[in-house]
């Protein structure tokens, strides 16, 4: 019997089917709320075959100029029954095509690269891409594993340091709504530091309300001073880190190396499986995280199927304006911190 593919618009249903398929955060009803608030639209449908549930994504979708129409993104979908990956797919897909004529449906699978359903993907008309949203290369903890076992596997020095910031007499906790403003204030300095883009408060106080219990933010504080913070998204099998910052005074006490230790924990006691540090680059943030572990991992990467005879206009002309958007994005985020700085001295 053939697959049928239905939308649906009923919050409990979606994230309990998700749950249960073993989906990803980003895959939750509450991070396509908060980008359908913030430039793109959501449509989430469910895949069955006879009545039983054997696939579910969330589509992310962009307007673009004239004839390209859209995008269709799925971030880290879809999530699928084993095994029926690509039958899932080739639903969804067809849904695409049908119901918003997009350009071409763009996927970031939760999947392992060496997994049977990448290597499935090119003879099914997908197309490798460098138009990367989420990194594939990765590091995931296996939170199954004792905390004893999570210790040895890091190095020396992370456990060094995991002990010496947690005798600083710091206050670790998961902080409130009225704390994301201070969080967000230490967000934007790491930033300018770092010279990454960011976005508007608006937006990370949107994905704290939408996602709720679904996206804790933890931080250490020195006295009532946030010195550092962490911001995790998790469905019942998957943790995942979406931000973080420090300021000089919690990287001089090694602030967080005792947060995200502490973060790890927290996701463990929710019976939460995997633990994914959100990508890993050649810069110090992610030596930082390569010392969580002795492994690494990689994902599925970025896969198009081309939906429009405009696919190579669209990815050539992507990468020109994702660079726009991110300088952008740098220039806006240093405006803000200068006017908070005058603010500060005024």
């Amino acid at each position: 019997m053939s697959l049928s593919v239905s939308p649906c618009f009923d919050r409990d249903r979606w994230d309990t089917t998700v749950d249960q398929l073993g989906g990803h955060p980003q895959q939750l009803w509450g991070w396509g709320e908060t980008k359908a608030a913030h430039g793109w639209s959501a449509d989430r449908v469910i895949v069955t075959e006879d009545g039983v549930v054997v696939g579910a994504a969330q589509l992310v979708l962009k307007s673009l100029p004239g004839p390209l129409r859209n995008l269709a993104y799925i971030p880290r979908g879809p999530q699928t029954a084993e095994g029926r990956e690509i039958e899932v797919l080739e639903a969804v897909a067809g849904y695409v095509r049908a119901a918003h004529h997009s350009v071409a449906l763009s996927i970031e699978p939760d999947w392992d690269a060496a997994s049977s359903a990448v290597r499935a993907l090119p003879a099914a008309g997908w197309r490798a891409s460098t138009n990367t949203i989420l990194i594939g290369r990765t590091l995931i903890l296996d939170l199954r594993r004792s905390e004893e076992e999570l210790l040895a596997d890091m190095t020396k020095k992370h456990r060094q340091y995991i002990r010496k910031s947690g005798r600083e007499g710091l206050e670790i906790r998961r902080v409130v709504r009225g704390e994301i403003g201070a969080c967000l204030d230490v967000y934007r300095l790491t930033a300018e530091r770092a010279g990454f883009g960011i976005h508007e408060d608006s937006y990370y106080l949107d994905i704290f309300d939408n996602l709720g219990d679904a996206s804790p933010v933890y931080a250490a504080f020195s006295g009532d001073d946030v010195i550092a913070f962490l911001w995790i998204s998790a469905t019942g099998t998957t943790s995942f880190e979406l931000y973080g910052g420090m300021t000089e005074e919690g990287e001089r006490l090694r602030a967080n190396y005792a947060l995200k230790w502490f973060a790890i924990q927290e996701m463990k006691a929710r019976g939460v499986e995997r633990y994914d540090f959100n990508g890993l680059l050649n810069d110090g943030v992610s030596r930082f995280k390569m010392g969580w572990a002795q492994h690494e991992d990689q994902l599925a990467g970025t896969w198009d199927l081309p939906l429009s005879p405009f696919y190579p206009l669209f990815s050539r002309a992507l990468p020109v304006a994702k660079r726009g958007m991110q300088l952008a994005r740098r220039q806006a985020g240093r405006a803000i911190t200068r006017v908070r700085q005058v603010r500060g001295r005024s």
